[in-house]
């Protein structure tokens, strides 16, 4: 990638922050509108789980692939087929007759989505080559996700509680568009210096492992055991086989001596606990301020702020506190206030007090406005800026992941607390294993972003990151050696 001034660097980041906005905005606004769309296409809780999941699982399942595609055969014609595809997806989504093809749709989506965030991620890397500078930029990068937090429930509410569900998915398109033509205009093509080639098998067993366990997990509550213990085995044997077949192959699809750095295994986990955390917490929320309090939906994204606004005020100074610091001190302090926000919900139940309910929150949007930044960080700087796109894309699988895992658990639990009572009468009741959950994924949060990111830590990343450059010479060596 050429050198660019830094306009055009702060430029071709504002416009890599617009698809993080409209695939975030998404998640947000969809929370929203769940007890709407409940009740228009009469949807079981496990209904509503998947027009979440159906999403970030296809997300997560593809991430990786297309972050070395992008790689590959340019980031910039890549990231702009997934704003061609997701743009098209959400058109498909606001004409959905039916729950099932909503789902459906929601595939569509989120196979363009899989274009976006990783590959924005792996632009941005190699945009901004300086480690502060780039801390920095990631900082803004986490702070998009603030805003859609604040930005996505009025939003939604405001256009769900005024023309319907199905607006929610109008907002992507001049936001997609935009992106489009001005990455057209203003990003220029990156690649790897050396391609890497497809891993076909690799990408069936994540997807094998990624779906079987999330369809287990989500139908637990209303399926016989003997149902649900095949997808339980497929999915053992494929993380089974991907352990087995990866480290084989000369260039696979996840290259497992990345997990050799500990802050890089450390993120990859901080990601999915924190994100789990998010997807249950916006999950039991919505459905208890809508179903429960019986609040609007622009009612229950007014009371989305106290969560919201921390997010976005945090998030660039997680960023700061990166590049000056180092990702430990945001990792505790994220850890520590979500762990402490879950407590309160499970153990003092939160939700029946406005205040507490309030204090809840906002301890929650303190704690994921940290935790981003150093997620992403961590992830990227200590490899080497060829693989940037696959690093960037194993740290968004992680989140997506993360996210799909707890709706499914938090969403399997709620089921199976509520049975077929009404929500106002058991909810509170149900809902406190779902809280327990999330504070043990807070305090994981905690411990891991303790323990992975001390002196010992960092020695395994520099260790990790010289192999990784030995081994890229070596395979370029050997390439030129068969040409």
């Amino acid at each position: 990638m050429p050198e660019l001034s830094p306009r055009r660097r702060m430029l071709v980041l504002a416009i890599c922050c617009m698809s993080l906005l409209i695939v975030s905005l998404d998640n947000t606004v969809l929370n929203v509108a769940l007890p709407s769309m409940q009740q228009d296409l009469h949807a079981s809780t496990s209904g509503l789980q998947w027009t979440i999941d159906a999403y970030t699982l296809v997300l997560a399942s593809l991430l990786m692939l297309a972050g070395s595609t992008a790689d590959r055969i340019g980031r910039k014609r890549v990231f702009m087929a997934g704003l061609v595809v997701f743009t098209l997806g959400s058109v498909l989504c606001s004409l959905a007759p039916n729950l099932e093809a909503l789902i459906a749709f929601r595939t569509v989506q989120a196979v363009g989505g899989s274009m976006l965030n990783p590959v924005a991620m792996s632009i941005i890397t190699n945009t901004f080559t300086d480690p502060r500078e780039r801390a920095r930029a990631i900082g803004v990068w986490g702070a998009v996700v603030g805003i859609s937090m604040a930005a996505g429930p009025l939003v939604g509410g405001l256009l769900v509680d005024s023309v319907g569900w199905r607006s929610i998915f109008w907002i992507n398109l001049p936001v997609g568009l935009a992106a489009l033509l001005l990455t057209l205009r203003f990003v220029p093509e990156s690649r790897a210096p050396r391609a890497r080639r497809p891993d076909p098998v690799g990408q069936v067993l994540v997807i094998a492992l990624f779906g079987s366990l999330t369809y287990a997990i989500i139908e637990a509550p209303s399926t016989p055991f003997r149902s649900i213990a095949p997808l339980a085995v497929l999915a053992l044997a494929a993380l089974a086989g991907l352990l087995l077949y990866e480290p084989r192959r000369e260039e696979p699809l996840i290259d497992l001596r990345f997990f050799r750095s500990a802050p890089f295994s450390g993120a990859t986990l901080i990601a999915i606990g924190a994100f789990a955390a998010l997807g249950g917490f916006l999950f039991l929320s919505t459905l208890y301020l809508q179903n429960v309090r019986g609040l609007t939906a622009l009612e229950a994204g007014l009371w989305m702020l106290p969560m919201a606004v921390p997010t976005f005020l945090c998030a660039p100074l997680s960023g700061r506190l990166v590049g000056s610091r180092g990702p430990r001190l945001p990792l505790l302090i994220a850890g520590f206030a979500m762990t402490t926000s879950g407590v309160l919900f499970a153990a003092f139940e939160a939700e029946t007090s406005n205040v507490t309910l309030f204090a809840g929150y906002v301890l929650f949007g303190i704690g994921f406005g940290f935790v981003n930044a150093p997620i992403t960080n961590t992830a990227v700087s200590g490899m080497p800026r060829a693989q940037a796109g696959v690093a960037a894309a194993v740290a968004s699988t992680s989140r997506q992941l993360g996210q799909t895992l707890g709706v499914a658990v938090v969403g399997a639990v709620l089921a199976s607390g509520v049975g077929s009572s009404p929500y106002r009468d058991v909810f509170v009741s149900a809902a406190r294993p779902g809280w327990w959950i999330l504070a043990v994924c807070g305090f994981a949060v905690l411990a891991l972003g303790a323990v992975t990111n001390g002196r010992w830590a960092r020695g395994t990343a520099e260790r990790a990151a010289e192999r990784l450059e030995a081994a890229e010479v070596r395979d370029v060596v050997v390439a030129a050696e068969r040409a």
